[in-house]
């Protein structure tokens, strides 16, 4: 039987040799002349069942060698990095429930997204600092796991000293079959780190780090929904998504007054901050409204908006946050 290897290559990167032929099995015909001996011959059209026996050993062994593969990958991507560097695995999940509401219009296909890489979980790892949770993070990661089986896990990092518990727990509880990575279509790694500014890597050679939750939520978006196709409508969007990561959490007390009451003028004419439809703008806001704590004092139309975000259900993990 053929041996198959591990070994590194240039980078992060891991390969594993699979073998191309797993078996030579003995020519029949020629141990037995030219009649067909009625041990090895094809009895209306069925297989010999050694051979089947055979065959299902060689599958059995291929998909162990995918996993594999799959497992090492993961880990290239996350332990050999520098900025993954992992001290203590907290918790990880799986959730495979199927999207039931239609709370976004369209639909996206990882493999178009993110690239089609057979036998490897395709892994986010998120390196964000204790003493700023990204809210909206939990909140997209929520309805990521709605719609994709997503491995989700959770590590402290060597230059943390401490993380409050509900910070340990923010993904979920660890799940049984966290082993089996190929189980899962997508991996969600938080590593609380000392950073001055949350950053996310996806692909370790392909991509440089994307930095500033902002940016982070932008990408995962994007594997839940599509992005407005009119340019006027995404620029709302994204217009929105600064003035509440920029203004309303790093501003001024009169700046945040002023946030609030655009806030407040947009909602008094749409229901939803980019118009008639829940959007990536609503939940940035919403979640940013919570951080500053400016929810007690918001004006009529935001109080009202805030109670209908929290009617869809999406933000029990970033409320559980500030408790």
């Amino acid at each position: 039987m053929p041996m198959y290897q591990v070994k590194p290559v240039s980078g992060c990167d891991v390969q594993v040799d699979l073998p191309t032929c797993m078996y030579k099995l003995p020519n029949v015909h020629a141990q037995h002349g030219n009649s067909c001996s009625p041990e090895h011959a094809l009895q209306n059209g069925e297989v010999d069942p050694a051979v089947k026996a055979l065959e299902a050993r060689q599958d059995e062994i291929m998909r162990k060698l995918y996993e594999l593969k799959a497992a090492v990958e993961g880990l290239a991507k996350t332990v050999t990095t520098p900025d993954a560097d992992l001290d203590l695995t907290v918790s990880s999940s799986l959730s495979s429930q199927v999207c039931s509401s239609s709370t976004f219009k369209g639909t996206t296909d990882l493999d178009t997204l993110l690239g089609k890489d057979l036998g490897a979980l395709r892994d986010i790892v998120i390196n964000a600092n204790p003493a700023q949770p990204p809210l909206s993070l939990l909140v997209l990661h929520s309805l990521l796991s709605q719609r994709y089986r997503v491995l989700s896990t959770v590590h402290v990092h060597s230059s943390v000293t401490s993380v409050p518990p509900q910070l340990l727990s923010c993904l979920g509880p660890r799940h049984a079959d966290s082993y089996a990575r190929h189980m899962f279509q997508l991996g969600f790694t938080l590593i609380w780190k000392d950073v001055p500014k949350l950053q996310m890597k996806f692909s370790v050679q392909n991509m440089c780090p994307i930095e500033g939750e902002a940016n982070v939520a932008r990408f995962l978006f994007k594997l839940l929904a599509p992005y407005p196709a009119d340019p006027a409508a995404a620029t709302l969007v994204d217009s929105w998504l600064d003035t509440a990561f920029f203004q309303l959490v790093e501003g001024s007390t009169k700046e945040r007054a002023a946030v609030l009451r655009a806030l407040n003028s947009a909602l008094g004419r749409t229901p939803w901050l980019s118009g008639p439809e829940f959007s990536l703008a609503d939940i940035a806001c919403y979640c940013c409204v919570l951080r500053t704590g400016s929810a007690a004092s918001a004006p009529a139309n935001v109080q009202r908006w805030i109670k209908s975000c929290e009617n869809l259900g999406h933000f029990g993990p970033a409320k559980l946050l500030l408790q």
